[in-house]
């Protein structure tokens, strides 16, 4: 049925062309459209219950929504920038399906409710979305670290050498970082599972209706205690755009090690032909470009964050336009975060380690340099004494061009009388075990945290 539409748009009649070019958004938040339609059902719906539209034009309206859908979904809905934005292009299409039983629709609501009810839906969807891609890389690195219990290899700080540590502690530290993330993506979801629509354009509607029942019909526990806050606050956007960032900058970190153990220089790592790319000119090369664009994108989604920071501090109450330009942060930092997330957990479990080159770097005998200020204090020696013996030490083996396992007895006790034989035994392996505490590198602590971490994997999404 083709019918009488409404103007070009309610809001932009009179505009000048350029003006309206500037102000359209539908490029952007067409992406809403099934939280859109959702929220338009629930609403026709909920305004045929409460006897405010007849259930005849209720009836209508839902299943021309519901054909409407259909043709988004097929490709053939025809989008139409002068309309702004994805309310008005369905509203519109609407109008060319029922006729004026579409004017029905648009009772006790607003746009500027309407769209906070949108993103709200948005955000909720991607919170279980990325808590559930986290738990899917957190099966890869448990997957991983048990495969490679046992192996050894430095520990670093500053990318220095710093005290040996078995692989698969260095591989659950991320384990760890990305429950961290799940939990900001849960808390996140908690704080945004909450309904605005019936909130009107800010001061709620003078009609009978059921909040309640949309809230239960659109997933929401609970509705919204303030319609100024309902239609003026994005920080729930903000909340979920410094959870994704903080996951992302986990997954950078991630991503810089990865590029690091790959280069010749390290040689921790094979990269998996399916997750590297060639070079145009050097046919040797195999490019860990999917861990750079992880970086990369890690820095989009902290410059989202602050832009969200920016585009809220200093507006007014209720709603303001500048709210418009919500999207594109959202949006890139949703897709960014799932996107890694899938790339990271597919990549993992076909990464392989040079067991000899990890096993060798860990077997540099300078990383045992606190394990012999260990020893001194066992012997007695307050800690800082011991400390500088070591030191000086390491600057005599150094000095002359010796590893600590080439120098004699004699030369250790010239920097500390209490070194006997058994200091010159110290190595990798009892360093590593010595570190028998909870949560320290010792074997027997990192099979704990496995099955820890397995537990909790055991709990389900």
């Amino acid at each position: 049925m083709t019918s009488e539409q409404p103007p070009q748009s309610p809001t932009a009649q009179g505009l000048d062309p350029r003006a309206l070019a500037y102000s359209v958004s539908i490029q952007h938040d067409r992406r809403l459209y099934r939280y859109d339609i959702a929220c338009s059902l629930a609403h026709i719906r909920m305004l045929a219950r409460q006897g405010i539209v007849p259930q005849a034009e209720a009836e209508a309206i839902a299943n021309a929504l519901q054909e409407i859908q259909q043709e988004i979904e097929s490709g053939t809905f025809p989008f139409r920038e002068e309309l702004e934005d994805i309310h008005l292009n369905i509203e519109a299409r609407l109008y060319e399906k029922v006729g004026e039983t579409a004017g029905w629709l648009h009772t006790a609501r607003s746009r500027n409710d309407l769209i906070a009810t949108d993103l709200r839906l948005f955000v909720m969807d991607a919170c279980r979305e990325g808590a559930a891609a986290v738990r899917r890389l957190q099966r890869a690195f448990v997957a991983l670290a048990e495969a490679h219990l046992d192996v050894a290899m430095p520990g670093y700080t500053h990318l220095q050498h710093a005290q040996p540590v078995l692989l698969s502690h260095h591989l659950m530290a991320y384990f760890w970082m990305l429950e961290r993330d799940r939990g900001r993506l849960l808390d996140c979801h908690q704080r945004a599972d909450e309904l605005p629509l019936g909130a009107g354009a800010l001061a709620g509607v003078p009609y009978p209706i059921d909040r309640d029942f949309l809230a239960r019909e659109l997933g929401f526990s609970r509705v919204s205690a303030n319609s100024v806050d309902a239609v003026s606050s994005r920080d729930f956007v903000v909340e979920f755009i410094a959870a994704a960032a903080t996951c992302l900058v986990h997954l950078s970190r991630l991503a810089e090690e990865i590029v690091l153990w790959a280069s010749p220089e390290f040689g921790f790592i094979e990269l998996p032909p399916a997750f590297a790319t060639g070079s145009s000119i050097m046919p040797q090369k195999r490019n860990p470009d999917l861990a750079e664009l992880a970086r990369a994108k890690a820095a989009r989604v902290s410059g989202h964050l602050a832009a969200m920071l920016a585009l809220l501090k200093g507006l007014p109450l209720a709603y303001d336009r500048d709210l418009q330009e919500d999207k594109v942060p959202l949006f890139e930092a949703a897709d960014a975060l799932l996107g890694t997330l899938e790339v990271f957990a597919a990549m993992l479990p076909d990464l392989r380690f040079r067991r000899e080159r990890l096993e060798a770097a860990a077997a540099d005998p300078f990383l045992l340099a606190t394990d012999l200020a260990d020893y001194l204090v066992r012997k007695g020696v307050p800690f800082r004494r011991a400390y500088q013996a070591v030191r000086e030490l390491v600057a005599h083996a150094q000095a002359q061009g010796k590893g600590l396992r080439e120098l004699s007895l004699e030369e250790y006790r010239r920097f500390d009388p209490h070194f006997g034989e058994d200091a010159l035994k110290l190595d990798a392996r009892g360093a590593i075990e010595a570190r028998d505490v909870p949560g320290g590198t010792a074997s027997g602590r990192v099979r704990e945290a496995i099955a820890r971490a397995k537990a909790l994997l055991e709990q389900g999404p």
